[in-house]
């Protein structure tokens, strides 16, 4: 019988157990990459650099207010941008890309499972679309 009612009592404890699911949170802010893995902390993949050697250049990326070149069959020209280009997006889970489209450019057709994407266009029109995931 007391056997009979523990075996009851767990299954009713598991069975009303508050779960909490989420990602972690983070361990710091930023996580600043470099390659120098004698002077630095492991986190997410790449090597941190010390918070206190930070500077506003790890954040940033040179020409990419530049138009590039779209004489190609597609008449477009994409420059992405990741950890390995900007080494302050680590952890931050961002990337970027400059998308340059000659009249009648196009980006072939894409997906982004999960991730986001944001289009500004500064001169002309650009026509998009969505994939949805969803069934009708």
């Amino acid at each position: 019988m007391a056997v009979g009612f523990h075996i009851t009592a767990a299954i009713l404890m598991l069975a009303f157990a508050i779960v909490h699911a989420s990602d972690p949170s983070p361990l710091q802010d930023f996580c600043v990459a470099i390659a120098d893995a004698d002077a630095s902390v492991f986190v997410n993949g790449k090597i941190c650099k010390d918070p206190k050697l930070v500077k506003p250049e790890d954040f940033f990326f040179p020409g990419l207010n530049n138009p590039r070149s779209t004489s190609n069959p597609l008449g477009s020209n994409v420059t992405l941008l990741n950890v390995d280009q900007i080494l302050g997006l680590n952890t931050l889970g961002i990337s970027l890309a400059r998308l340059d489209f000659a009249p009648y450019g196009l980006n072939p057709p894409h997906t982004h499972p999960r991730a986001t994407e944001i289009l500004v266009v500064l001169e002309g029109t650009l026509l998009v679309g969505f994939v949805t995931s969803n069934p009708p």
